[in-house]
């Protein structure tokens, strides 16, 4: 159930992020789409970009999933269970409150990731203009890197769950929550950007987010003392 919690919450980050993603990747994906030959599709293009992205984030997952997996083999059984739920409930809660604008704290994580960022950037920018398909994957590719908040909690997410699969499945869930946004910012970006700034429809997903972190850091106390 836990997983499956986790799993939910991943997908509804990426889902109702729109207005966060357009801000940070707007500019990106435009950048892409004036430089596709006019004589080519245009959907083949943004899937192969998305595809690129989406593969950056699973294999983050997996990356750090492993590393979750190394480090608790290091645990008991039962220090284990409850680290690893107990971190997964609260950045389920900080994501919620992130994502709701109460507190910004995932900005900081956000700074971090500028460091490595800085050294994958160029790679991207190489790509561009992107003239074939293979090109919008890589320019994907090193774009799903970008730092961001909302993808350090997922990634969090992955760390906490300590197996490689689903830490790989957790970021895998978030980047197809982000798909309908980045192929829909041509014609539909204004509508997308009113429905999920709207007050009520973020703060509803974002209180959603902190009660299954709520029901995961019960579950893990539980599980510790039941």
């Amino acid at each position: 159930m836990l997983t499956e919690l986790t799993i939910v919450s991943a997908f509804l980050a990426g889902l109702l992020s729109a207005a966060h993603c357009i801000g940070m990747c707007g500019g990106i994906v435009g950048a892409l789409t004036l430089t596709i030959p006019n004589n080519q599709s245009l959907w083949l293009y943004l899937f192969s970009y998305n595809l690129g992205r989406i593969s950056s984030y699973t294999i983050a997952g997996l990356v750090v999933g492993f590393l979750g997996a190394s480090v608790t083999e290091q645990l008991s059984l039962h220090d284990y269970h409850f680290v690893i739920l107990q971190f997964s409930g609260i950045f389920m809660i900080i994501l919620g409150l992130y994502m709701g604008d109460w507190w910004k704290g995932l900005a900081i994580l956000e700074q971090m990731g500028h460091h490595l960022w800085c050294k994958l950037e160029p790679w991207g920018q190489n790509l561009i203009p992107v003239k074939k398909p293979w090109q919008a994957f890589g320019f994907g590719l090193v774009w799903g890197w970008l730092p961001c908040g909302l993808v350090y909690s997922i990634l969090a997410f992955s760390l906490a769950s300590c197996n490689t699969w689903q830490g790989g499945t957790l970021m895998l869930a978030f980047g197809l929550g982000t798909l309908p946004t980045s192929l829909a910012l041509g014609a539909t970006t204004k509508w997308i950007i009113n429905f999920t700034n709207n007050s009520q429809v973020r703060k509803l997903t974002a209180i959603l987010i902190v009660i299954l972190g709520l029901i995961v850091v019960y579950e893990a106390r539980y599980t510790s003392y039941g």
